[in-house]
């Protein structure tokens, strides 16, 4: 069983983003499986993990990132991590501090002993690697995916100054498009989130200029400590805009990787922005409410409202100037 699910791991995860029980059943048994490893010591544990092998992917949900993650696992020596969330553990609950918190040394997360909870951050993030991945190497690069995870991206990377950063960032008209479609009942997301739920309030349904408020708050969220951080960090890193990345997929994937310092077979590359590309997707897989819909920049303007554009626009204004100056949302 355990060989089998290793060997067709692509194949169950596409079935199961479509069904949600199939979902369910594959991460149940993956869990068990992994578990199996680790209690009886076939997992063949390396204690491999060097943080400056670690490389973060922070920006915003439906930027990108599933590609991009996707070619990058396809390059000797890479692993994925896929959506630790340990972002948002540590972000949201230090964000939703009350000022009085974090300015006592009682409060677990107080500025007073700031530098040791970044430690234990640390020591966290690391030992849930070695948990999560026991056979990574030495000599082995892991791509962490975490944009739903940005809220805390200023303290992981705090936490781990040696690792590297891939701030990837896509035009918020679009991102919150893209959610939109997703959530909207039959579709992808809507049933990811338990559309077998058929009494389920739905936002995107019945109140959709509500749901795209609610979009264009999280991007926000999110892509504002993804920034804070990227423009913190001493180390390696290198911003990527989603439009960039469609428009020259090869110049660009060469580019992230000579920027991170990290090198690549470039026949390798070649191959895998070919086998990710647009065109290799199956038609039954993309398209209004898939999870591949358009890979189409600027296509907002056909799925927004002008009403619901100026909502977004409205809230992501500053983002939206300082990464998209030649298209940038109105001045208020």
């Amino acid at each position: 069983m355990r060989k089998f699910v290793d060997n067709n791991r692509r194949s169950l995860k596409g079935l199961a983003r479509r069904n949600p029980k199939l979902r369910r059943a594959y991460h149940r048994l993956r869990g068990r499986l992994h578990q199996a490893r680790l209690t009886t010591g076939t997992a063949h544990r390396t204690d491999g993990v060097i943080p400056e092998n670690i490389v973060w992917i922070f920006g915003s949900g439906r930027s990108g990132s599933t590609w991009l993650k996707s070619m990058m696992a396809e390059m000797e020596h890479h692993r994925v991590w896929e959506e630790p969330m340990v972002g948002r553990l540590f972000g949201d609950f230090h964000a939703r501090a009350q000022e009085g918190n974090l300015l006592s040394s009682d409060f677990i997360m107080g500025d007073p002993i700031r530098r040791g909870w970044i430690q234990s951050i640390r020591t966290f993030v690391l030992d849930g690697i070695r948990l999560s991945h026991p056979r990574l190497t030495p000599n082995e690069y892991l791509i962490v995916k975490e944009p739903n995870g940005s809220t805390g991206a200023p303290l992981l990377m705090e936490a781990l100054p040696e690792s590297r950063m891939i701030l990837l960032v896509r035009d918020p008209r679009d991102a919150v498009a893209s959610s939109l479609d997703g959530a909207k009942g039959e579709s992808w997301l809507h049933e990811w989130r338990g559309g077998d739920q058929p009494n389920r309030q739905n936002l995107a349904d019945e109140r959709p200029d509500r749901f795209v408020r609610r979009r264009a708050d999280s991007y926000r969220r999110h892509m504002m400590k993804a920034r804070e951080a990227y423009e913190a960090h001493r180390g390696r890193k290198t911003l990527v805009r989603y439009e960039d990345l469609r428009a020259d997929t090869p110049g660009t994937m060469t580019r992230i990787y000579s920027e991170l310092g990290i090198f690549v077979q470039e026949k390798d590359l070649a191959q895998a922005v070919e086998r990710h590309s647009w065109e290799r997707l199956p038609e039954s897989e993309k398209g209004a409410g898939k999870f591949y819909r358009k890979g189409t920049p600027g296509g907002w303007r056909d799925d927004l409202t002008p009403e619901q554009a100026r909502i977004v626009e409205e809230i992501t204004g500053p983002l939206l100037r300082k990464f998209y100056p030649e298209d940038p949302a109105p001045r208020a």
